[in-house]
């Protein structure tokens, strides 16, 4: 029996109110290269509509099996961040369940991917519903040939142009993409040889609508989601790998709360995720397919010595998360504020000169007093890191007492002040932090000097 349609100006406990969340369905045209991911909300329809480059593709039999398992992925991880508006408690799959490893998958990525947005939102992830699993097997990961080559997710920032870059250096010869039509990655992608892909993504309509109406509303796992997306790119275009930029420092968490659990904001960049995804498609999708992070086995630190020697990068690269809204960037490359234009300014200074930076950034945040709280976030001397793609605070306080040991910056005031925060605090020499450790699933000839 059909529920009848919610009032969508009915709240529960000050939020929009619903009973069940249905993933409806998933339409992708081979000819155009349009996916639609349908939800549903009681009886809210919701569709979010991509664009996938390069089509019309080629339906190979051999392949049909491994494009329905990756729109399963793309479909459930991305229902996500419709289901969060009022968070039902009943789930439910129309046509396509789960089978029991994907429901467990499927839920552990919900629970962790929304644990930021359950801590904003003073909710307990402990109990978001579990997904329901059909006790029938999916289908075992077919094999077949795809081509020996790499696609590099570009987000405009120094991580993926140091993976592009360190790519190069090994003999590869990688292609690239963006999720979205952020101006500066364009511009990017424009200038490096090879092809440069652009997926168009619109969020459904109707989240705006439901929004309006007490909807909840919060960080959702952006890199889960890409992640699944480009799965499904690498079979219709042809790729093998997909070699994220995601860092070391990533799988940090950014705080634990009051129960022992960690809360990442990075959690589909860290290496749990990383994991949980690899054995998804090894299973489902093609046991060949690597998505991975070239990055994973270094830290911010170390990434950003190895981007302060990439000049040709240096005036055109932004990674203030205001340049990259799916609505259109909010600021010219840098708000010099933010918690992430703050963190990258002071992991680079240590490998750069004042005039360097300021002319990256247009001024020198390390001289504004304003900045002192801002900066002094980063080092988590309270125990708490921001909510943002930021590396440890060990990090930060590494980067400022290497600054105050160089004449060109000890006399700054933000590295004045946060040097005497620091006193009697064991720090680990900058040299430590920017050495290559920890697990990684990086492929053996892409490691170590070209």
């Amino acid at each position: 029996m059909a529920r009848p349609e919610p009032d969508l100006a009915e709240r529960r406990s000050g939020a929009l109110s619903a009973q069940a969340f249905c993933f409806v369905d998933r339409r992708f045209d081979f000819d155009r290269g349009q996916l639609d991911l349908i939800y549903r909300l009681d009886q809210l329809e919701l569709t979010e509509r991509l664009l996938l480059p390069g089509a019309p593709y080629l339906q190979r039999p051999e392949r049909a099996d491994a494009i329905e398992a990756a729109l399963d992925l793309v479909h459930w991880i991305a229902g996500v961040s419709y289901w969060k508006a009022a968070c039902p408690d009943e789930l439910i799959f129309r046509d396509r369940p789960p089978d029991a490893w994907q429901a467990e998958g499927s839920a552990d990525c919900a629970r962790q991917g929304l644990a930021e947005f359950a801590f904003e939102n003073q909710l307990d992830p402990g109990n978001f519903p579990a997904f329901p699993g059909d006790p029938r097997a999916a289908p075992a990961a077919p094999n077949f040939d795809l081509a020996h080559r790499s696609l590099v997710p570009m987000g405009g920032g120094k991580d993926s142009l140091v993976a592009w870059e360190r790519l190069r250096d090994r003999g590869e010869s990688p292609d690239s993409v963006q999720i979205g039509s952020a101006p500066l990655i364009r511009k990017i992608g424009g200038q490096l040889p090879g092809e440069h892909w652009v997926i168009q993504r619109a969020i459904a309509p109707g989240l705006a609508e439901i929004n309006r109406a007490g909807a909840l509303n919060g960080h959702v796992p952006v890199t889960a989601i890409n992640s699944a997306i480009l799965t499904l790119l690498a079979l219709v275009l042809d790729y093998d790998r997909v070699a994220f930029a995601n860092e070391r420092s990533a799988s940090q968490a950014s705080r634990i709360d009051d129960r022992g659990r960690e809360i990442n904001h990075q959690y589909s960049k860290s290496f749990a995720f990383e994991v949980l995804l690899a054995d998804w498609i090894g299973r489902y999708v093609h046991p060949s397919l690597r998505v991975f992070s070239l990055l994973r086995r270094d830290r911010e630190l170390a990434i950003c010595r190895e981007f302060s020697e990439l000049d040709r990068w240096h005036g055109l690269f932004s990674s203030c998360n205001r340049n990259f809204h799916l609505d259109g960037p909010r600021v010219e490359r840098w708000c010099g504020q933010c918690p992430k234009c703050v963190f990258v300014y002071l992991c680079l200074a240590p490998f750069m000169q004042p005039a360097e930076l300021a002319r990256i950034f247009g001024q020198d945040l390390l001289a504004r007093p304003d900045l002192v709280g801002e900066f002094a976030e980063l080092l988590a001397l309270d125990g708490f890191k921001p909510f943002e793609c930021v590396g440890e605070a060990e990090e930060a306080r590494a980067a400022v007492l290497a600054l105050a040991g160089q004449s060109d910056w000890k006399d700054h005031v933000v590295v004045r002040e946060l040097n005497e925060r620091l006193a009697g605090i064991e720090v680990p020499s900058l040299e430590t932090l920017c050495r290559p450790g920890g697990p990684h699933r990086i492929p053996e000839e892409l490691l170590g000097a070209p």
